[in-house]
């Protein structure tokens, strides 16, 4: 990919990150209005990412439109809440933008952002990376561990395990970037050690460990990506 188009890809990821985990209160895929919301909203942050750009901004909207529709009305209710759904969905996404940024690469140097888009593309990068490790991550692991939920009841603070996921999603993300991934395996070691209790119990030590390699394996993976992406995108300035 070229310089133009890691600066359009940038910009329509960092859009897509808002409007469907930051933003997510327009995403309730069940209304018709809440839905028309939704799309509206991937329009308006694509278009205003895009420094008002708004053809490419529209094709990629309604491409969205389109996947959404076909995950609603094409799956049935306990197939279009399960992970591989959302992770079909999400790539499904990402291919449109990779498609819409090799379409139109000359987009976002088009629009008002113009020549000091490319300074930005690496922070644009990185908060959507952090995104799609934090927020989005939260919905794979919450997805993938559902069908255990009912037979496992934590017994301790609300909301406390989302927020645990939140915090050790973010420090694997950190290292990572760092370059210090070796403390990932202290991390691994000193979440051990605090569920010890938990571990006790089967039920609850599967649950954990469920939990815990589907946030550690999505936090690795996301983080990965995005460097790799970061590097692709500062090679070909």
């Amino acid at each position: 990919m070229t310089a133009p188009m890691f600066e359009t890809f940038a910009a329509l990821l960092l859009a897509h990150v808002l409007a469907d985990f930051v933003l997510a209160g327009a995403r309730a895929h069940g209304a018709p209005g809440p839905f028309a919301g939704h799309v509206l909203l991937v329009f308006a942050l694509s278009a205003a990412a895009l420094g008002g750009v708004w053809p490419l901004a529209l094709l990629v909207a309604l491409a969205h439109m389109m996947i959404d529709l076909l995950v609603m009305v094409g799956l049935p209710a306990r197939l279009r809440n399960g992970f591989v759904v959302f992770l079909a969905d999400q790539t499904a996404h990402l291919c449109v933008l990779m498609i819409a940024a090799v379409y139109m690469p000359e987009a976002a140097r088009a629009g008002l952002w113009g020549a000091a888009l490319g300074p930005v593309v690496v922070p644009a990068l990185v908060v959507s990376g952090l995104i799609l490790t934090l927020s989005a991550g939260a919905e794979a692991v919450g997805r993938l561990t559902a069908p255990y939920a009912e037979e496992f009841r934590a017994q301790g603070l609300p909301r406390a395990g989302q927020m645990i996921g939140y915090l050790e999603r973010g420090v694997i993300f950190l290292l990572l970037w760092i370059g210090q991934p070796a403390g990932i395996g202290f991390l691994i070691a000193a979440k051990s050690l605090l569920r010890l209790e938990a571990a006790k119990e089967q039920r609850a030590s599967e649950y954990v460990i469920i939990g815990t390699l589907a946030s550690f394996g999505w936090a690795l993976a996301m983080g990965s990506a995005t460097l790799a992406v970061i590097e692709a995108a500062i090679a070909a300035r």
